[in-house]
């Protein structure tokens, strides 16, 4: 994540020269010996820290990413900003709803600006989703299914790394993958009101890394150690409009790469996404209601931030060109103090619904998710 955003900011302003911030790459900040040094000499670092609060400390820097390990989040994240530091931090802003709020809290007290790396909603096709049903486009949204299914944990010698630990990864394939989902449900059929959840374990241990382990690396004859926290979960919801939603994600689902995307029902028609297609949309909109057809919309210039990376209709946007997205939404709510994409606010929903979830699965009951207050910001 530290690679891709700094390369989102280095290409930012080929995409987008109106954007009224020339950012410049100041300092990076890595623990690990000769990591920083190396960003610094590939990307153009002006300097390098061992520590991140020299970062904190810099009258140089007016905004930082956090693209730290979950159980720095809450830490980094309330330093920064109670330094004056912009944040766009990465999901799920810590490893509970509490840390996600303390760090909205802390930007909220300095009035600093605070973006979330929530990437699939800028996706051009995902946002003409939510305009095509924010406008009636398939009547009212009865019923919707979210999946998030990959692979990057499937094989047996995945080191157990931070990412497995309940103290430092926090609540596993929620954390990771299912925050997603909750993020493309909230953007697109508003708030959820309660839930009900089931998660599970499938590959209860792993060797440890017996050296610096970046990624998703692999470890072979380390130390053997537990699996803490979730392979999977799968999740029923109900939203403040009254539709239903199904919600499953898992990290160790042999033969699936980034299988990320929504089916979403409505009384005249439905839509369809899959990020493996990322730049289309099926759409089915008339009145024959049975054996109505589906048609792909091929995403183009007028669609979203389509135009600032691609000339004509159907030539293909990457995940790379998301971030580059964010960082742009992210700078220009920094130069013009108005929120453009996801906020802290976001975040903290986000995480009361993966605490939820994990409160579900320990109860087998429905959870209610805390009510909005009056005048709350939206996704």
């Amino acid at each position: 994540m530290g690679r891709v955003h700094t390369q989102a900011y280095t290409r930012v302003l080929h995409h987008f020269p109106d954007l009224q911030l020339r950012p410049e790459l100041v300092a990076v900040a890595e623990e690990v010996p000769g990591r920083a040094e190396e960003a610094a000499d590939r990307y153009g670092f002006a300097g390098t820290a061992r520590d991140w609060r020299d970062i904190a400390t810099d009258p140089r820097v007016r905004a930082v990413s956090v693209t730290a390990p979950n159980f720095l989040h809450r830490e980094i994240g309330v330093a920064m900003a109670e330094a004056g530091k912009h944040l766009w931090i990465e999901k799920p802003v810590g490893l509970t709803s509490a840390d996600a709020r303390a760090v909205a809290k802390a930007a909220a007290g300095a009035g600093v600006r605070g973006a979330v790396g929530f990437t699939y909603r800028h996706v051009p096709a995902v946002e003409t989703a939510r305009e095509l049903i924010a406008s009636g486009g398939i009547g009212t949204v009865t019923h919707a299914r979210i999946r998030l299914f990959s692979d990057y944990a499937a094989h047996p010698d995945a080191a157990l790394t931070w990412r497995y630990e309940r103290r430092r990864g926090g609540s596993g394939v929620l954390g990771d993958l299912a925050s997603h989902g909750v993020d493309l449900a909230r953007l697109l059929l508003g708030e959820i009101t309660s839930l009900v959840a089931d998660t599970a374990v499938f590959v209860p241990e792993r060797a440890r890394p017996t050296g610096s382990a970046t990624g998703h690396a692999r470890s072979a004859g380390g130390e053997p150690g537990p699996v803490e926290n979730e392979d999977h979960v799968s999740c029923l919801l109900r939203f403040a409009s009254g539709a239903r939603g199904v919600l499953e994600a898992c990290r160790v689902s042999v033969g699936e790469q980034n299988a990320y995307g929504f089916e979403i029902h409505g009384t005249r028609g439905a839509v369809f996404w899959d990020f493996r297609r990322m730049n289309e949309l099926g759409v089915s909109r008339g009145t024959a209601y049975q054996e109505q057809p589906v048609s792909t919309l091929h995403l183009g210039p007028e669609h979203g931030e389509y135009g600032a990376f691609q000339p004509g209709a159907a030539n293909g946007m990457s995940y790379d060109d998301l971030k580059v997205v964010e960082a742009y939404r992210f700078l220009r709510s920094v130069a013009d103090g108005t929120t453009h994409g996801a906020t802290l606010d976001d975040a903290v929903r986000s995480a009361e619904a993966l605490d939820a979830m994990a409160r579900s699965a320990e109860t087998r009951e429905w959870v209610p998710l805390p009510a909005r207050a009056p005048g709350a910001g939206g996704p």
